[in-house]
């Protein structure tokens, strides 16, 4: 596999890193390459997530940490430099087994190094029963792009102030704050940072390309979109009823729905789900359906849900929905 390098060495914020990734899937012939990087205090959440719901701004504000929004699922966390985050791109339309792949990897080379990693829930990596790495995935036609963090090490009070995971969230993970189901690598190994990048960039990979300056140029007009306001913060959704749930193997749901006269004109999810299809194309079945249980059934009659939210079934987008029996 393909290691990726830059031409020059200074830490670029993290929108930089995000363009990057998106500029390898979908204009470099590689089957497959990873690269490493780090960024300056910093919290990156998911494409479906409401930016007021995950993120404590006037923190942010006050401790200089940046804020960014990606193009895949899941949830929000906090990176600085003793952070490491890896991005892996590669060919194929199965994004979900890509993840498996990427993840299967990374737990291949903390185990060489003597850790014992193992998998956890949708995209967590753990050792002793703490997270040491979340991972996310998106799907571009023909690649898949995932990309994950790896906590070396953390400046805990940012982590624990700049982010605010709900109480259901921490509840479901069978702790009361962030800092008791988070570990750092540090405290399981005898090498500092920059050794383990190394190996882990030695273990993964066996050649190297160096981007061109035209390259990073074209990195830098894909960036415009991450540093778009309208992009980070979003619009908030119109609704009439909202739904705030969370679905075991899925993730949290934040449903808007927008209703007239009991007819559904309009519906959004957010959340830290993650997406493997086209939301828009499925929400779209339910617009100017009645609010109730048999229609809604009836718009999920042979859709294949897993195609579009990693393990989302009908019965519980159905409960979201509408409620339960």
């Amino acid at each position: 596999m393909y290691y990726i390098s830059l031409p020059f060495i200074e830490t670029q914020r993290l929108s930089f890193y995000l363009a990057m990734e998106e500029y390898l899937a979908r204009h470099t012939p590689l089957e497959e390459c990873f690269f490493l990087w780090q960024v300056k205090p910093t919290v990156i959440f998911g494409r479906n997530q409401l930016i007021e719901n995950e993120v404590n701004m006037a923190y942010c504000r006050e401790h200089g940490i940046e804020t960014y929004r990606r193009k895949s699922g899941g949830g929000c966390v906090y990176a600085d430099m003793h952070n490491i985050m890896f991005s892996y791109i590669n060919s194929g339309e199965n994004v979900t087994c890509t993840f498996d792949k990427y993840i299967s990897m990374v737990v291949g080379v903390l185990r060489q190094l003597g850790v014992e990693a193992y998998t956890s829930g949708r995209n967590d990596i753990l050792v002793d029963g703490k997270k040491v790495s979340g991972n996310a995935f998106y799907h571009l036609p023909g690649r898949n792009i995932v990309h994950g963090t790896m906590l070396y090490d953390t400046h805990w009070q940012n982590m624990v102030g700049s982010i605010t995971p709900s109480e259901e969230k921490l509840v479901s993970k069978g702790v009361e704050s962030v800092r008791q189901h988070v570990t750092v690598l540090k405290n399981y190994l005898s090498i500092d940072i920059e050794a383990f990048k190394d190996f882990v960039r030695t273990h993964l990979c066996d050649r190297q390309v160096t981007l061109t300056t035209e390259e990073v140029r074209q990195i830098r007009e894909i960036e415009r979109e991450y540093l778009d306001p309208a992009f980070i913060y979003g619009n908030n959704p119109r609704y009439t009823l909202r739904r705030k749930q969370r679905i075991e193997g899925c993730g949290e749901f934040d449903a808007c729905l927008e209703l007239k006269n009991g007819i559904i004109k309009d519906i959004e999810l957010k959340g830290d789900f993650f997406l493997v299809g086209d939301l828009n194309a499925l929400l779209e079945r339910f617009k100017n359906t009645p609010h109730n249980r048999e229609a809604v059934e009836a718009k999920l009659e042979k859709v294949e849900l897993d195609q579009y939210i990693m393990n989302l079934t009908p019965k519980a987008l159905t409960e979201l929905i509408v409620g339960e029996e």
